[in-house]
């Protein structure tokens, strides 16, 4: 860091190091050096964007922009929240927005050639909507330049905002609505300090009120100190909420300013968390140390229409076949997916 450049963030400088636990074998990624990568790498700088691929230094970056995927990340690059996990810049952006960015991010999908894209954010407590109009234009502009891709948005809470900005992300039509739980509610405090468990919950909830056929999905990391017990209780949570599709991956420390890894979370771990979630009746659960948010979202909305196909060629006007009725059928029917 220059003499110059602020501080990443701020409100972290003074907190005690913890030490970064040397990873496992099952997670280390190769360094990108493909020319693909490089070329995903000149468009976003070409229309001056930002990537949570970047922001988050999630660790997937080189196997996903070599294959010219990137999550586009809006709103800016400073977030007004300050979470124990995040690597994004912390701050206050006093309300600047880029007008042109919605129409910049809809020129990027159309250059790269995506075919589903994923668009997410800081959290903007700045703003009156917080953000949800900057969404909608977003997808509306990525619609007009690329009316075959398929857009899921990953929004913030939109926490103490009018019911009209999520009604406005949603009203804008996207494939997908993903809002992230991150943890169990006994670490929100100390971990996702400006949030609320059941806030996140409602607002799941109500996205699939406004749009019953809207994805809903959402994600959790593991290794934060949560217990197995706690992990299926916000699957149980979720599936109330209607939520079609769950992500559960493991947690990596951006710094040792942040959070600490407890543990590494065994495969054969996620294979178990990944059984016990399809027997709660998602309809897809993406669970494995490097699984993120929008890692292979492209394949998984693939498999998501499929699932939900296979559980409508299920269904007659009188109801689900007799021969399946098992608890996860039980739970997709609650849900109106069918």
């Amino acid at each position: 860091m220059t003499p110059n450049q602020p501080l990443r963030h701020p409100e972290k400088a003074r907190k005690p190091d913890n030490p970064s636990p040397r990873k496992p074998a099952w997670i280390r990624v190769k360094a990108p050096t493909s020319k693909e990568y490089g070329d995903t790498r000149r468009i976003v700088r070409q229309y001056n964007l930002h990537t949570v691929c970047e922001e988050a230094a999630c660790p997937n970056i080189g196997e996903c922009w070599s294959k010219a995927h990137a999550t586009f990340m809006i709103l800016g690059s400073v977030c007004t929240r300050a979470c124990a996990f995040c690597n994004v810049a912390t701050g206050n952006p006093k309300g600047a927005l880029d007008p042109h960015e919605p129409d910049n991010v809809a020129l990027a999908v159309a250059r790269l050639g995506l075919k589903h894209v994923v668009v997410t954010s800081v959290d903007r407590d700045d703003l009156a909507d917080g953000g949800a109009g900057h969404f909608a234009a977003t997808i509306r502009a990525i619609r007009a330049a690329s009316p075959a891709t398929t857009v899921e948005v990953l929004t913030p809470d939109f926490r103490d905002k009018p019911e009209s900005a999520l009604e406005a992300v949603i009203a804008a039509g996207p494939d997908v609505f993903n809002h992230n739980l991150e943890t169990v509610p006994r670490l929100y405090r100390a971990i996702r300090p400006g949030a609320r468990y059941e806030g996140s919950l409602a607002l799941l909830k109500r996205a699939k009120e406004l749009s019953p056929t809207v994805f809903t999905k959402s994600g959790i990391m593991v290794g934060l100190g949560e217990e197995e017990g706690e992990v299926a209780r916000v699957m149980d949570d979720l599936r109330a909420a209607g939520v079609d599709f769950l992500t559960i991956g493991q947690y990596l420390q951006p710094t040792p300013k942040h959070a600490a890894v407890t543990r590494f979370v065994e495969p054969s771990e996620f294979d178990a968390f990944r059984a016990l979630g399809r027997e709660k009746g998602f309809l897809l659960v993406a669970a494995s140390a490097l699984t993120r948010s929008s890692y292979h979202a492209d394949r998984d909305f693939a498999a998501l229409k499929a699932a939900r196909g296979t559980l409508d060629a299920r269904v007659t006007p009188e109801g689900v076949h007799s021969h399946d009725d098992s608890p996860a059928r039980q739970a997709a029917r609650e849900s109106n997916l069918s």
